[in-house]
């Protein structure tokens, strides 16, 4: 596997490193790796959990040991760490999960010709079951990109997109499953008031949105078809739809992606 070849450094140990991490063990079994982080709680974690040896405070060891360098800290810090790390990486590959940082912004840390991919994780992937964007910068090659898919499908689905689509990606994705939670949330409430006991409701309605999900995914039949055989003439079903639309959920739904979207667009641009 594609994964086994290269040597992997994290600079940052938090919880989407760990998720990657326990990802690709998973999927490729045991890894050449690398944790650089300042809480040593975390790192130590890392090496009685996973069995990572390479652990350290410095950014630079990581750097020196890796093929593939992925940036899981937050945005702000980024800029201090490309600056130390910039003569290091010459034939190496940067790989950022770090939510609104823009593949120029990185390249421009760093000396011409670095390589360098930019992935929008979201917070499923903890349980294996993330929705991931992928954008190249200037000087990646479709290996890169090949590469970073693999990663990311050891924790989810990934879609690769031009880096003009990532915001709509943090919009959709990225901040999606704040959407699910609500809705999850209110259907719960909605059985709570209906007679259920509370855990019951929510069981329920997680399973549900669950399984709605894993149908769309696994039968490749588009939303509405799978809505519509579930919608029986003047049955329960079409009445609550009908509510669901003088709500306006879809058009709220849609608004809230738009939002989101935007909101990224600027805060993309307060990190360049």
């Amino acid at each position: 596997m594609m994964l086994s070849k290269n040597k992997i450094g994290f600079i940052g140990g938090g919880n989407m490193a760990e998720a990657l991490l326990k990802g690709m063990l998973s999927s490729a079994g045991p890894l050449d790796v690398a944790v650089s982080d300042l809480n040593t709680n975390r790192l130590e974690m890392f090496r009685t959990q996973y069995g990572v040896e390479a652990i350290t405070k410095d950014s630079k060891k990581v750097v020196e040991y890796a093929d593939v360098i992925i940036f899981a800290v937050k945005p702000q810090v980024i800029p201090e760490i490309l600056d130390e790390i910039k003569d290091l990486v010459a034939d190496k590959l940067i790989v950022s999960i770090a939510a609104g940082v823009l593949t120029a912004s990185i390249e421009s840390h760093l000396n011409e010709g670095a390589r360098v991919v930019r992935v929008m994780p979201n917070t499923p992937a903890l349980v294996g079951m993330g929705a991931s964007g992928i954008c190249k910068g200037s000087n990646a090659t479709p290996e890169d990109i090949e590469l970073v898919q693999t990663m990311m499908e050891t924790i989810g689905v990934c879609v690769v997109v031009g880096e003009d689509r990532m915001d709509a990606i943090t919009g959709l994705s990225g901040s999606g499953p704040a959407y699910v939670y609500t809705f999850i949330d209110a259907l719960a409430d909605a059985g709570v008031n209906m007679g259920l006991t509370r855990v019951n409701a929510t069981t329920l309605a997680a399973q549900t949105v669950m399984g709605a999900a894993k149908m769309v995914l696994e039968t490749g039949i588009h939303p509405c078809q799978l809505k519509d055989n579930v919608t029986t003439p003047a049955g329960t079903t079409i009445c609550a739809l009908h509510e669901l639309d003088r709500g306006a959920f879809r058009s709220t739904v849609m608004n809230a992606v738009e939002s989101a979207t935007k909101k990224a667009a600027k805060l993309g641009k307060l990190n360049k």
